[in-house]
């Protein structure tokens, strides 16, 4: 891989990981309403699939979204206005954390429900295939979703249709607080692929490179009009389901202690961090100097987010689809 697209894939994760520490920081203050799913321990899934992508290629997220319109190259701006709340907001305050969208990156929305955003994709794809463009669709989802309906029912029309979509599944082994093998009766969800006769690919979750490349593959494949791809990326969630869990769960914890050791040795930043400085690629002043851009730019948003006017109701029935 080029140095260039090595430190493209770097800075998404590392903007990704700065925004995200800031949020939780934020929510456990008290200053943000409603709740926050972050989205730290996923990185490397949502930075090596979108830095595979064009701009004109479309993602659809999850209610643990805010990683995917970072990695999809989103205004953290206008994305910490919409967690505050706030007037300038992609929703003007009216979305918050878990439906945050920008149609211009191509960033068609987060969904709270689970497995909503899976269809919509789909639909997307179908797009682009009618139209005659070559543009992709990516969904991305969680192990939960892949036991909905809408999942089995958007693999199977995307595959007898041969439409332009990737599924990505980040397995993150937990839905809420329960593990994903009390829930289904398979080890790998890319197993099920095979039912809709498309490709099933497993992938280190925390491994960016590793994930771009699966991505560009499957990308290539949809551009050429094979049909779509389905990836399970094997990763974790850092932190709980959602910031402050702790208050309902009174002190219980259902992550094991060896689960919380593997997720620590398999930090998606530390890995590709140390990649890149054993490797000597780029040198570590540059990293750092990165990093204190990029924390610097958390702050702004913090600012612009404090700053931006609070919505009234003159704009409670804007932007109406029906």
């Amino acid at each position: 891989m080029e140095t260039d697209k090595l430190l493209d894939i770097y800075t998404r994760i590392l903007r990704i990981r700065r925004f995200e520490e800031e949020v939780g920081k934020l929510f456990a203050q008290g200053q943000l309403p409603g709740f926050v799913h972050l989205y730290i321990g996923e990185e490397a899934v949502g930075a090596g699939v979108c830095a595979a992508l064009r701009d004109d290629d479309y993602i659809v997220s999850t209610h643990r979204g805010h990683g995917h319109v970072l990695a999809k190259g989103g205004d953290m701006n206008r994305m910490m206005a919409e967690l505050f709340g706030k007037r300038d907001g992609y929703c003007k305050g009216k979305g918050g954390s878990m439906h945050i969208a920008d149609f211009s990156i191509g960033m068609l929305g987060a969904c709270g429900i689970v497995g909503g955003g899976i269809p919509v994709a789909v639909g997307a794809a179908l797009s682009a295939k009618t139209r005659g463009a070559d543009q992709v669709a990516v969904t991305f989802f969680g192990d939960g979703a892949a036991n909905e309906g809408s999942f089995h029912e958007s693999l199977n029309l995307a595959s007898a249709l041969k439409l332009p979509v990737i599924f990505v599944c980040e397995n993150n082994q937990y839905g809420e607080f329960t593990p994903a093998t009390s829930a289904m009766n398979i080890k790998d969800i890319a197993l099920r692929a095979q039912g809709y006769g498309i490709p099933g690919v497993i992938v280190d979750g925390t491994d960016a490179i590793a994930m771009y490349d699966a991505a560009q593959e499957a990308v290539a494949r949809a551009r050429r009009g094979e049909g779509p791809t389905l990836i399970e990326a094997k990763t974790h969630r850092r932190g709980g389901h959602a910031e402050g869990e702790d208050a309902f769960l009174a002190g219980q914890q259902y992550l094991l202690p060896e689960e919380r050791d593997a997720m620590r040795r398999n930090d998606p930043l530390l890995k590709l961090h140390d990649y890149i400085v054993e490797r000597k690629l780029v040198a570590l002043e540059t990293l750092e100097m990165l990093d204190q851009e990029i924390g610097q730019a958390v702050a702004d948003a913090v600012a612009f987010a404090r700053a931006s006017e609070e919505p009234d109701e003159t704009i409670l029935f804007a932007d109406r689809w029906a």
